[in-house]
């Protein structure tokens, strides 16, 4: 700076008058050389948005601060692309997803590291820095000797990758797009240069280097330094400690109020001027309708994710207005307010001004000084000095006395988004009955699939029919289940009436979950659907017992042909709410005898989830029959008879059988003695067990027979119905 160069030669021509006279016309230079409309310093939203322009300035990070970045390399999207089938005779469709790599300059300087990430205003990295989309990281931390990022250094090789040394910067490797319309969203960082607050001195310090002394206590949480000079800068932060700056010609000193300052005696007040002496201390006011009433400081507040705040003094006296102070730090709310209360403050004092003349010994005195004049409780900060035949003339203006420290104020309430772990996935394998009123045309499964934490949001799912030999995309996860286990065992009922004698208690997940009450209209439009092990039950009823759990009564039982899984319950099998929206369906290639499913999310470690079904395919499979019949003709025949049911028939219409849902009505009847299995098809809901047939029976030895009928379907048999009739 002119000031302290020119100081510098001053002192060295004429001793202390000269480094006096030196400094005055240093001070006149800095105003040509630094006039405010030539320089540019940070300003509130200039870090909010993310840029990739060339040449574009990089801030120097202090503290905690929520930048945007700039990015500073990218290639081009990545597309990955999969067929996947729509049903049986139905065109594959093709899905592609998109992910991309980039690097985004935060600091130049160094950070020790980054939280928080903000992608389009929502949380891609928590706290505990778990990211909630997948994603390859790493944060080079702006070192002078830091390496070449392996991924930028494939793309471009390594002799034409440079290392951004003193940057600090972080890389995305394969940012999967999918929750941002497949685009790249807009980015912000949470950046942390140094634990814990930072005093401005340092800040000053840092930024100046050599020949610059600062004793400026106040801290901030965070500064970014930016623009297009070092003063653009410093003068950012001013009001934030409302500093003086002078040049003793030793060095550039930045000291807050409080700093020692130097003293005016009685006797070197009113100087003569020529044969006249001049008033000894003349006192100047500004009307005070001039001084704005309230004083707002805006700022950056950590505890709103760093959004913009605003606190306010008020005193009363002065012009019905309002003045403003926008800090582009970031402060806690006290310290804001307490900023906006010392501010108002030295404006009401800053209005009493005064103009000394003192004796030629007083050259020591310096423009930015502060100092205390004898008869005058008041301190003084010199704003001009001049030197005037043969007397130095000072002008000097009033500072305020401040104010405590322990300012209470309100950050206000923000919209703050849940910062939770996505954790690992747990999910459910099941192999559901028809429940749509249109028909499944190929074998499926569903997947139910959820997180212990709140935060869970979805894996990528991948399927085996090889027996883990090979994977195949299979989609990804719906939104997350209602999912746990059943800590009771559910007992022995009747798939014919409700269940009023029986309950099971669950264990839901997480403490996000819940369970609601329904009643008869709702239990008729299948609400409270579920799965418990092997049986599809409906409950009216689920009383929370805390902790997770609740008791599920009232229940339908056996619902969708189940009923033969109504006495396999045991404790710790698995239930799950059946909700559309989160059920992922997984279409099986047919004839597939073992279905292997894995879940991949964010939150997996080395070993994802497995689960396993055999022979899947119940939503395409017939209904077993029911009402089995067994009639005495004359003769000694039987005609045994059964019901047919349907997987597309299950509301009750009066006069209207329950349509077929197959390709052809037949049936196997199989009858099993002691001499082994024998089995015929029919294709009417009925056989003729003769009395030759039976005779036969019992010449094997056989004193009983059983005999089981299962529909055969398009895609294989139903369960059976089965019978023992004696012989």
């Amino acid at each position: 700076m002119a000031t302290l160069v020119l100081s510098a030669v001053g002192g060295l021509i004429g001793g202390k008058a000269g480094r006096a006279v030196g400094s005055v016309i240093g001070l006149a230079i800095d105003r040509r050389l630094f006039a405010p409309k030539g320089r540019r310093g940070p300003r509130l939203g200039d870090l909010a948005f993310q840029s990739s322009n060339y040449g574009a300035l990089i801030p120097k990070l202090y503290g905690a601060n929520r930048v945007a970045g700039t990015v500073i390399w990218a290639v081009d999207l990545r597309e990955d692309r999969k067929k996947v089938s729509s049903g049986k005779g139905q065109p594959k469709t093709t899905i592609f997803s998109y992910s991309a790599s980039f690097a985004v300059a935060l600091s130049a300087r160094r950070v020790l590291r980054v939280g928080r990430i903000w992608a389009d205003g929502n949380l891609l990295r928590g706290t505990a820095g778990d990211f909630k989309t997948q994603t390859g990281f790493r944060l080079h931390s702006g070192g002078e000797g830091q390496t070449v990022d392996p991924l930028i250094a494939s793309a471009e090789g390594v002799s034409a990758t440079p290392a951004y040394n003193g940057i600090a910067y972080a890389v995305f490797e394969n940012l999967q797009l999918g929750d941002f319309g497949n685009r790249i969203p807009s980015l912000s960082f949470e950046v942390i240069a140094d634990e814990g607050e930072v005093t401005i001195g340092d800040i000053i310090k840092d930024m100046t280097g050599a020949g610059v002394t600062a004793d400026c206590p106040t801290t901030l949480v965070g500064f970014a330094a930016y623009g297009d000079s070092v003063r653009g800068a410093i003068d950012a932060i001013a009001n934030a400690a409302s500093f003086s700056v002078c040049d003793d010609g030793a060095s550039l000193k930045f000291f807050e109020q409080g700093a020692t300052a130097s003293g005016i005696i009685d006797r070197d007040l009113g100087a003569a001027r020529g044969d006249e002496r001049a008033p000894r201390l003349p006192i100047q006011r500004r009307s005070a309708s001039t001084i704005p009433e309230t004083l707002s400081v805006s700022y950056y507040e950590p505890s709103r994710d760093y959004q913009q705040g605003v606190q306010r003094a008020r005193r009363d006296g002065g012009a019905r207005r309002e003045s403003k102070i926008d800090l582009p730090v970031v402060l806690s709310s006290a310290t804001a307010k307490h900023i906006a209360e010392v501010q108002l403050d030295r404006i009401w004092a800053g209005r009493v001004e005064t103009r000394l003349r003192l004796p030629w010994r007083r050259l020591d005195l310096l423009p930015g000084q502060h100092v205390a004049v004898e008869g005058s409780s008041a301190l003084w900060r010199i704003s001009a000095a001049n030197i005037d035949r043969m007397a130095v003339e000072i002008d000097l203006t009033r500072l305020g006395e401040g104010r405590p420290t322990a300012t209470l104020a309100d950050a206000g309430r923000g919209i703050s988004q849940g910062d939770t772990l996505h954790g690992p996935t747990t999910f459910h394998l099941i192999d559901l009955p028809a429940i749509d009123v249109a028909l499944a045309s190929a074998p499926r499964v569903v997947v139910a699939a959820a997180g212990a934490s709140t935060g869970w949001r979805r894996a990528a799912l991948l399927m085996s029919i090889d027996g883990g030999n090979s994977w195949e995309e299979a989609g990804v996860t719906a939104a997350p289940a209602t999912i746990g286990v059943a800590r009771t065992v559910l007992g022995t009922g009747s798939s014919c009436l409700i269940d009023e004698a029986n309950s099971v208690d669950v264990e839901l997940l997480n403490h996000g979950m819940e369970l609601l009450n329904t009643d008869a209209t709702g239990l008729d439009t299948m609400k409270n659907l579920a799965m418990l092990g092997n049986e599809l039950i409906q409950f009216r009823s689920a009383m929370p017992l805390g902790a997770n759990r609740y008791r599920l009564s009232g229940l339908y039982r056996g619902r969708r042909g189940t009923e033969w899984a109504i006495s396999s319950h045991i404790a710790g099998e698995r239930f799950t709410l059946i909700e559309r929206d989160a059920l992922a369906a997984i279409n099986v290639p047919s004839g597939t005898a073992n279905l292997w499913v894995m879940a991949i999310g964010v939150g997996e470690g080395a070993a994802p989830p497995v689960h396993s079904l055999l022979v899947p395919g119940q939503a395409v499979m017939p209904i077993a029959p029911v009402h089995f019949t067994n009639t005495r003709l004359p003769g000694g025949s039987r005609q045994l008879g059964w019901k047919r049911r349907s997987r597309n028939g299950w509301r009750w219409i009066d006069m209207v059988d329950a349509p077929l849902a197959e390709e052809h009505e037949r049936y196997v009847v199989s009858i099993t003695g002691a001499d082994g299995t024998r089995q015929t098809e029919t294709n009417t809901n009925g056989y003729l067990y003769d009395a030759t047939a039976q005779d036969a029976d019992r010449a094997a030895g056989s004193a009983a027979v059983t005999v089981s009928v299962a529909q055969i379907g398009t895609f294989g048999p139903s369960r059976s119905i089965s019978q023992t009739i004696a012989l």
